[in-house]
């Protein structure tokens, strides 16, 4: 069983940056692609990044390519969701997931295991 814990949201004015972790506890870590999810209200969860477990495959959504770094340190169980130039659009909260394989990392059913969400919200 894993557990994933979410960090870092927060109020930022638009342009501005924000760091998200997910720390895992309970699994061999570097096994598990982790995926970043956001939910804004009344709108469906949606992909936002993706990473497999060794970290040498990346995914992205084409709204956050360019601005958003996913990026994991598997010696410290964490991963990492670096967001630059903030748009109001990226408000919402967001998530992280987790599972074994690589098959299709966009897709929100592909993961077993999820965290709690931490909430960014993004000021114009």
């Amino acid at each position: 069983q894993v557990q994933l814990v979410e960090s870092g949201g927060g109020l930022v004015q638009a342009g501005g940056s924000l760091r998200l972790s997910c720390a895992a506890s309970g699994g061999t870590f570097n096994v598990y692609a982790v995926a970043w999810f956001r939910q804004a209200p009344g709108k469906e969860r949606e992909f936002v990044a993706a990473i497999s477990g060794s970290g040498g495959n990346t995914n992205y959504a084409d709204s956050v390519k360019g601005r958003f770094t996913i990026s994991r340190d598997n010696a410290k169980n964490t991963v990492y969701l670096q967001m630059n130039n903030l748009k109001p659009e990226d408000t919402a909260v967001y998530y992280c997931a987790a599972n074994f394989g690589w098959l299709r990392p966009y897709k929100a059913d592909e993961y077993r295991y999820w965290g709690q969400g931490t909430q960014v919200t993004v000021s114009s």
